[in-house]
């Protein structure tokens, strides 16, 4: 059901109230906010959507009639991640945003957004069953989206002034699908560079090829590890590297971490 008053918080009290439920109990979604307008003065009134946790039965997600399945199944498993947020609802362009909002965000991001990247997979995974037409979903929490784009549109120029600079091709370390396109797309004008993917995901990345290139030089490894090192553990002239002696036996050796490698259940194929 939804409920209309002047402030989120107004709304959500009343929804809770005639429900007569307590906010643990209810899976809150805001659809619409009131905005400030002229010398401060608020304009339009908030609008909350509220279910019951319990009326949401385990066939809801097949169930095509419902525009904000989504939204339900996203709250569930919320809910089953033991991760307390609400979410708001917002659309941009032909995107559906669904925007988290939690005291624990560092949560519900995780590292470099692979939860977020996860619920969104399942989220657009969910929205176009049934669908003849694509729904495109975004989920997102404070800002990750747009903070990490303007990280890796700044990380691309960087590189390309390096590449052109030692004439090697650079390899970055590796990517969503999203984050590669973001590379792309950033140096997709430039006078120096070109760009292309290589590997196989989860393990994909980027390459960025300086036009006069030294046919001679190996490319750069500008990708690291978790843990600081590089992927490629191996020197350019093929001996081993210098340093410390692992731990354990000679045959131990430290599995590769992996990460989500698709984008949120809205994955295009991206730049070859």
């Amino acid at each position: 059901m939804q409920f209309t008053a002047k402030t989120v918080e107004e709304a959500t009290e009343q929804g809770l109230k005639e429900l007569n439920i307590s906010e643990s109990d209810a899976i809150i979604t805001v659809i619409e906010k009131p905005t400030k307008g002229l010398f401060g003065k608020i304009k339009g009134q908030a609008v909350v959507e509220i279910t019951k946790k319990d009326s949401v039965v385990n066939n809801s997600i097949a169930n095509d009639n419902g525009d904000d399945k989504e939204t339900v199944f996203l709250a569930k498993v919320l809910e089953l991640l033991g991760l307390n947020a609400k979410i708001e609802k917002s659309f941009k362009e032909e995107k559906e945003i669904l925007t988290l909002i939690s005291e624990d965000s560092s949560s519900v991001i995780g590292f470099r957004g692979e939860v977020l990247d996860a619920l969104q997979t399942l989220a657009g995974a969910v929205a176009n069953i049934g669908k003849d037409e694509y729904k495109k979903i975004v989920v997102d929490c404070e800002n990750y989206r747009g903070k990490r784009e303007e990280t890796l549109i700044s990380l691309a120029h960087r590189l390309e002034e390096k590449a052109t600079e030692m004439k090697r091709e650079v390899m970055l370390e590796p990517m969503t699908p999203f984050e590669r396109r973001i590379i792309h797309n950033a140096l997709l004008n430039s006078t120096t560079v070109t760009t292309r993917s290589d590997g196989k995901d989860p393990l994909r990345y980027v390459v960025i090829v300086p036009n006069e290139k030294d046919e001679f030089s190996k490319p750069y490894n500008a990708g690291r590890k978790r843990d600081g090192n590089r992927h490629d553990n191996k020197r350019h002239d093929g001996k081993k590297p210098m340093g410390k002696r692992q731990s354990g036996s000679s045959g131990e050796r430290k599995r590769n971490s992996f990460t989500f490698g698709t984008y949120l259940g809205n994955s295009m194929k991206d730049k070859e």
